[in-house]
């Protein structure tokens, strides 16, 4: 199968991608009664939509980034992506997944780059990368979405991740002003405090008690004012960030 080396598509900052030529596809392995052969087509025409998903979505992030639908006739990028559904009856919703997955790609290039994120990790992991950084250390995210399924990292991103005994035990919830461990009430939290004292123990206790499932640790730290507070977290997270590379 001949494979075909295409330009940079984002400002050359991105590295070339490979895709698959139209016209050198065979579909011959479906009329193939040799198992062997019919895998090794299908895996080989996942991977070559792989590579166009990316490849595409990578494109109409230039395009929207760069307003270039204006140099298509187009006011907006919103009417760019109509006009190619109903030039080549291609889905809308399926154009702008493979938007998210251009935009998401260049966004956290760096990071991608650095776990060897490929074409066949599965660039439709992409749209749900931000939504896993929010609830969850960047390092855990980046491992799983190289590692994990697609449906998988969907449910991760959800923080609905398959979890042992061990973590549902040790795992930390809040319902009204009951702290829960493990499904256990542990902490009530009287109901005549003001709202933003009741908010502030609120968030201790989550933040405990994600450590403590992570094994994690947590050093309590008392400090004069919110501006001492600001410069000790900039100290901090360099002294963090050095640690961790150091390991």
């Amino acid at each position: 199968m001949k494979l075909q080396t295409i330009p940079n598509v984002y400002d050359g900052a991105l590295k070339p991608v490979t895709k698959m030529k139209a016209d050198s596809v065979s579909l011959d392995y479906a009329y193939s009664d040799d198992a062997a052969e019919i895998d090794t087509g299908i895996r080989e025409t996942i991977k070559g939509v792989r590579l166009s998903i990316l490849a595409m979505g990578m494109g109409l992030a230039k395009i929207k980034k760069k307003g270039l639908y204006i140099d298509l006739d187009c006011k907006s990028m919103a009417a760019y992506i109509q006009k190619l559904c109903d030039e080549t009856k291609m889905d809308r919703s399926s154009l702008f997944n493979w938007l998210y997955i251009g935009e998401a790609y260049i966004k956290y290039r760096n990071d991608l780059e650095k776990i060897g994120f490929s074409d066949n990790d599965g660039p439709t992991k992409l749209p749900y990368l931000e939504r896993a950084l929010e609830t969850n250390r960047k390092q855990e995210v980046f491992k799983n979405i190289k590692d994990m399924s697609l449906r998988e990292f969907i449910n991760f991103s959800k923080g609905e991740a398959d979890e042992d005994e061990e973590t549902r035990s040790k795992k930390v919830s809040i319902r009204d002003n009951d702290v829960y461990i493990g499904g256990k009430k542990a902490v009530h939290i009287n109901e005549e405090l003001d709202a933003k004292t009741a908010n502030y123990f609120k968030k201790i206790l989550l933040a405990a008690g994600k450590a403590m499932t992570e094994n994690e640790v947590l050093l309590p730290v008392r400090l004069y004012d919110m501006e001492e507070l600001k410069r000790f977290e900039r100290a901090a997270n360099r002294l963090i960030k050095e640690m961790r590379e150091e390991a």
